[in-house]
Formats: structure tokens, C-alpha cells, sequence
């Protein structure tokens, strides 16, 4: 059964009783290497767009192909959880995980090796297949070995991989670019990889309790992803997934040129802005992920949710502005983004059965995946480039974050309301003790 109302809001005494309680020293070690992985494939994926400035010239790369490169990504990564979304559930996660996990380190070796247009489209559309797997499995990973009064924490820690890729990743792959070429980052990506690659297959145990619950393996894939998505509350939960994503990818792609060419920040800039950002969010992705558990999930998500369409209204509108204004309202809306994602993927996690979390997962991740390139999309019909590089019509692509922001949050409270009674909740499968 998915977890209760008390599980997903976070708000009864006893659940913030529990959340007190220490984790395990395995525990510590599975979160850890989960942010790693985050870590790993988030730098990636956004390392696409810094490097856009070297790759275009390099490979004779028009504007268009280069977004038509950093879509595939995306598109292919939501194809690839659709299509793996029926047997999620029939396997031990550490064996899919691994599977993923390799073939997504030799399409980035691939991305490292890539000498043309058509090489890098084809080496990243193989990325986003394996890569954009990865994710719905650490997930229903963490699902099974952690409670539900935890997850605001490990949510946390593992938000944390993304911000460490912003703190650590991305100004040492520009450095590594800008001292060596554009390839070099990816092959950096590969040899980090590998190291993790090396932990999971020595440190991580099976996570296989979920083949023993009821139904698991009992119908055919089609079936099985059928009835993932047939139940009314885990469709609300997609739809929920579908609009948080929308806001960070209609925002990014232009991200940069707008700081530049609008704002008035130097290219040279672009690192710091980077760095300090990441490293304010490494610091309250936890913070965050502790205070969901203690306060609940729905006070945090609400107080995101103001956060972020203040800074998006404000962000959007801004002219030329010192560094420090840019890194300020950077960092508050990165804070307000976060403190939606975290509790809402903490309540996420508590909405599949146990033998659907990775179908459920899949899924998810699939969406957040086509959401994110159609965002991409549609904000590039948005915008338009002028001649000198301005960024116009910046503010109507705020008007629709904000508006997705306004109808998530009117879901996410359907979603908690919609919770079944506390009696009816199950342990998760495969708690580390």
C-alpha cells in the first residue's frame, strides 16, 4: 500500500519523532552513493549548455543544432523510462542500475570522442537512453531502503549531488575546456564514472525485497505499466512531476545569454555566478530536506512556491544589474525552486506499492524528461534573439513558470489530501536496519 497522509505531509508529532532517528551507517552509505550518481549524470546533462560557446564553432554547429542536441538528450531520456517502465519492478534494482549506469558511461565517452554534428546528436541521444534511467532508479532505491519520515533529509542529500555539480563540476569542466578542448569534460565525467561504477558493484547490496511482494512478475510488462497509470492518485502525481519540471528547463537554455546580453554580466562571470550558487544550495538542499521532515512537506512546498514565483517575476524583468543583485536573486530562487522539489519528491516517494515504485519511477522520470524538452521547445518559440544577442520577450517565459508554479501547487495539495488513512501504512521494501 502507498504510505499515509502522515507520511506524505509529515506533519503528526510521531512522524517528526521519527524523523530524528539517526540513519544507519549503510543508510549513510547508499545516499551518498546515490548523490554521487546524481552528481554524475546532472553534470552531463548541464554541461551541454556552458560548453554551447566552444561546441558550436568547433563542430560548425548552427544555433538550432546545437538545441536540437541538447533536446535529444531529454527526448530520448523520457522514450527510454516509458519503454523500461514495465519490467522496472522484475529485477534487482543494483543490476538495473548497474546496466544503466554503463551504458550511460559509454555515451558520454562516446560525447568525448564525437567530431561532428551528426556523432554528437547520435552519442547523445545513446546518453539520454541509458542516462535517463538512472535517475527513476535511484528513486525507488531510496524508497526501499528509507522510511518515509527520512526522505525529506536523503531528498536533501541527494538535491545536493545537483548543487555539487554546480559547486565542483561545472567550473572545473569549463576549466577543463577552456585548458585542454571541449571533449575533455566528458572524458572526465567517464573516469568519475568508473570509480562509482567500482562502489556499486563492491558496496551496494541487492535490492531485491520488492520481487517478493504481491504481483510483482505475475503480468506482462505492458500490463504491469498499464496499471501503474491507470490509478487516478499516481496520474495526479505525474501530472505534479510534469509542472515542477517545467520551470528550471524553460528557464535554462537561454539562462546564460540572458545574463550576458540582458543583464549586462561579463562571460568570464558565468563560474562565479555558478559557484556561488551551487555552493548556497549544497548548503540548504539539507537544511530544507530536515525541515520537511520536521515541519511536513506541505508548509516547506507552499513556502517554495512564494519563494519561486517572486524571484522568477523579479529574475525575468531585470536589466542591467550588478553581479552581486544577479548572484542574490539567483541564489533565492534556487533556494525557492528547492524547497519545492524536496518535499514533493519526498511525498512522491511515497505514493507506488512497493512491486510499482519502479514502474512508478520510470515513469516519472520519463515525463520529467518530456516536459523538460518540450519546456526547452516552447520557450525557444518564446524568446527571440536579437541581433546584438538581447534576449526578448524574457518576462513572458516567467508569466508561464509562474503559472505552472500556481497550478502544481493546487495539485500537490490534491495529492497529499488524496492519501489513504494512517492505518494502512506499509514499511518500505528492504529497509536498511
Amino acid at each position: 500500500m502507498p504510505e499515509s497522509k502522515t507520511s506524505s505531509a509529515g506533519a503528526a508529532p510521531a512522524a517528526a519523532a521519527a524523523a530524528m532517528q539517526p540513519f544507519t551507517a549503510y543508510q549513510k552509505l547508499a545516499a551518498g552513493l546515490m548523490a554521487l550518481l546524481q552528481f554524475t549524470v546532472v553534470l552531463d546533462f548541464m554541461i551541454m549548455s556552458p560548453l554551447g560557446v566552444m561546441i558550436m564553432p568547433a563542430l560548425k554547429m548552427s544555433a538550432g543544432e546545437f538545441g536540437s542536441a541538447v533536446s535529444a538528450y531529454a527526448f530520448s531520456a523520457g522514450i527510454a523510462g516509458l519503454l523500461t517502465a514495465g519490467f522496472a519492478d522484475r529485477f534487482d534494482r543494483k543490476r538495473l542500475l548497474l546496466f544503466f549506469f554503463g551504458g550511460f558511461l559509454l555515451g558520454t565517452l562516446w560525447c568525448g570522442l564525437a567530431t561532428s554534428f551528426a556523432s554528437l546528436l547520435a552519442a547523445r541521444i545513446v546518453t539520454g537512453l541509458f542516462g535517463g534511467v538512472i535517475g527513476s532508479i535511484v528513486m525507488a532505491i531510496t524508497a526501499d531502503l528509507f522510511p518515509p519520515a527520512q526522505r525529506g533529509r536523503v531528498m536533501g542529500l541527494l538535491q545536493g549531488g545537483f548543487a555539487a555539480s554546480q559547486v565542483l563540476g561545472l567550473p572545473f569542466s569549463i576549466y577543463l575546456a577552456s585548458r585542454f578542448d571541449w571533449h575533455a569534460p566528458f572524458m572526465a565525467i567517464v573516469l568519475f564514472g568508473l570509480v562509482a561504477a567500482l562502489v556499486i558493484v563492491f558496496k551496494l547490496r541487492p535490492v531485491n525485497a520488492h520481487l517478493g511482494a504481491r504481483g510483482t512478475g505475475q503480468h506482462s510488462a505492458t500490463r504491469h505499466l498499464l496499471q501503474t497509470v491507470r490509478i487516478p492518485r499516481q496520474q495526479l502525481a505525474f501530472a505534479l512531476t510534469a509542472l515542477l519540471t517545467t520551470g528550471g528547463f524553460m528557464l535554462m537554455p537561454f539562462a546564460s545569454a540572458f545574463v550576458v546580453h540582458n543583464v549586462g554580466i561579463p562571460l568570464d562571470h558565468l563560474p562565479i555566478i555558478y559557484l556561488i550558487t551551487g555552493i548556497c544550495t549544497l548548503v540548504f538542499s539539507p537544511l530544507i530536506g530536515r525541515l520537511s521532515d520536521r515541519v511536513g512537506a506541505m508548509p516547506v512546498f507552499y513556502a517554495g512556491c512564494a519563494i519561486t514565483i517572486a524571484t522568477v517575476a523579479f529574475y525575468t524583468h531585470l536589466g542591467v544589474s550588478p553581479l552581486w543583485v544577479l548572484i542574490l536573486v539567483n541564489v533565492v530562487m534556487f533556494v525557492g525552486i528547492f524547497s519545492r522539489m524536496i518535499p514533493a519528491q519526498a511525498t512522491l516517494a511515497g505514493v507506488p506499492a512497493a512491486e510499482q515504485r519502479g514502474s512508478f519511477n520510470a515513469i516519472n522520470s520519463a515525463l520529467q524528461q518530456l516536459a523538460g524538452g518540450l519546456a526547452s521547445l516552447v520557450a525557444g518559440h518564446i524568446v527571440q534573439i536579437g541581433p546584438d544577442g538581447h534576449v526578448n520577450d524574457f518576462p513572458r517565459v516567467g508569466y508561464v513558470v509562474i503559472g505552472s508554479t500556481l497550478v502544481a501547487a493546487l495539485l500537490m495539495r490534491q495529492l497529499v489530501r488524496g492519501a489513504p488513512a494512517a492505518g494502512a501504512t506499509a514499511g518500505p521494501a528492504g529497509a536498511a536496519r
